[in-house]
């Protein structure tokens, strides 16, 4: 009776932020619900209308994968666009969508009413939602984060659905694939999960190519290269203070639809950026291996090392987007899940994170775009705060402690039940 009443509670919490953020998007200013109908209504309605199909008759931002859930938005909003219009009716149906899948995730965390731990990542999910605001719904990123939390859990029990759910979610923004080759570096069950990542991406591209990609197959990688240092990146911060001093410009790329730096030097910070992105992840990547190979044990190295990869890819991104603070929820509702008692810090951080990021955007962006004092600070603590999570990351990898040499290993039905809680 009592784990029932605390699963009530926490699913009336859940719900009851969704309905809370989903509002929000609707009153706050600086449009959080901008890239829903300003770019995936238009992109879905092409398609359906005949048009053109993004990603595959033409080159598109995204991997292939995040077209179906803006298809799916739509039929979602059929019931709404006769009295709302196209744009509004397309709205809740995205809200009802992410409302939908994170239910799927949810469920999939604290099934059968949940141990201590999943109920504990449970509350951090609801809040960190909360603290994120609109942005935690409003963009493509809020799919891949129930795939992505449910994923992770299956690597314990399930490797081959976890797998190829997790490739599924690399395929629609590309930061859940971070979680595969942790859990490959880590070194439970490698091949099998290397050998299911690859089977599921080789079955998704040999689709598109049958289905006339083409050349287009990879051309979310091209258009990524071609961007220029936005304002929220962490590297750009030098560059916003000195905007903010009148020796820097803050202008829109119509192309990339968002706001970019123009400075002295910004250009080659830019282009820096992607081969140090390369080195930092191989790194950290090899640093897990090196864990790995002194039999740290797998529930304690695969969350910091999925956290620490996901943090690179923002820290050292020429793209500082708001949305990508939905990344960090995965990986930390498996560090809560799979060894609580070292998850504090970075559950810590990673709120401070979602309230920080909220601050700037929508709540003072206007005000950033002007460069002004206080939202250039907010974002500036923000950005260290991604720094400082990603060197406690990278740090609890080191740390994660061999095998005793003296101690046998535990019997496989008991390593079983520890990775499960």
């Amino acid at each position: 009776m009592r784990r029932a009443a605390r699963s009530a509670v926490l699913w009336s919490a859940f719900v009851a932020a969704h309905a809370l953020v989903g509002w929000l998007g609707w009153v706050l200013p600086g449009q959080p619900m901008g890239d829903v109908v300003l770019v995936y209504q238009p992109w879905s309605a092409a398609t359906l209308g005949g048009g053109a199909v993004v990603g595959v008759t033409e080159a598109w931002v995204y991997p292939q994968l995040a077209l179906p859930p803006m298809l799916l938005a739509q039929l979602l909003a059929l019931p709404f666009t006769a009295a709302l219009g196209p744009l509004d009716g397309y709205l809740i149906g995205w809200a009802l969508l992410v409302t939908v899948c994170d239910v799927l995730g949810f469920a999939a965390l604290i099934r059968g009413g949940g141990t201590r731990r999943r109920r504990v990542a449970a509350w951090f999910w609801i809040t960190a939602l909360v603290l994120l605001g609109p942005i935690a719904m409003y963009r493509i990123d809020a799919i891949t984060v129930p795939v992505a939390v449910a994923g992770g859990l299956w690597l314990a029990r399930r490797p081959v659905v976890g797998t190829a759910l997790l490739t599924a979610g690399a395929w629609i923004k590309i930061w859940p694939g971070a979680i595969v080759l942790a859990a490959v570096a880590a070194g439970r069950r490698a091949g099998r999960v290397l050998l299911t990542a690859a089977s599921a991406t080789l079955a998704i591209v040999l689709t598109l190519l049958l289905m006339g990609a083409g050349n287009r197959l990879l051309g979310f990688l091209g258009m990524q290269t071609g961007r220029g240092l936005q304002i929220e990146a962490v590297a750009a911060t030098p560059f916003l203070w000195l905007a903010a001093v009148g020796g820097a410009r803050i202008e829109y790329s119509r192309t990339i639809l968002t706001f970019q730096i123009h400075a002295p030097g910004a250009d080659v910070v830019s282009a820096a950026l992607t081969p140090v992105m390369v080195v930092v992840v191989a790194g950290i990547l090899i640093l897990g291996l090196l864990r790995a190979r002194a039999a740290a044990p797998w529930q304690r190295l695969l969350p910091p090392l999925a956290l620490a990869l996901v943090v690179a890819l923002i820290v050292t991104n020429k793209v500082g987007s708001p949305q990508f603070q939905t990344w960090l929820i995965a990986p930390v509702i498996l560090w809560i899940v799979f060894d609580r008692v070292r998850a504090g810090t970075a559950t810590a951080l990673v709120l401070a994170l979602c309230a920080l990021t909220f601050a700037v955007y929508p709540l003072t962006y206007d005000r950033l775009l002007g460069a002004e004092l206080l939202p250039v600070l907010v974002l500036t603590a923000r950005n260290l705060l991604l720094v400082a999570l990603l060197v406690l990351a990278v740090r609890a990898v080191a740390l994660a402690p061999p095998a005793s040499a003296g101690a046998s290993r535990p019997h496989p039905a008991a390593q079983r039940r520890t990775v499960a809680h």
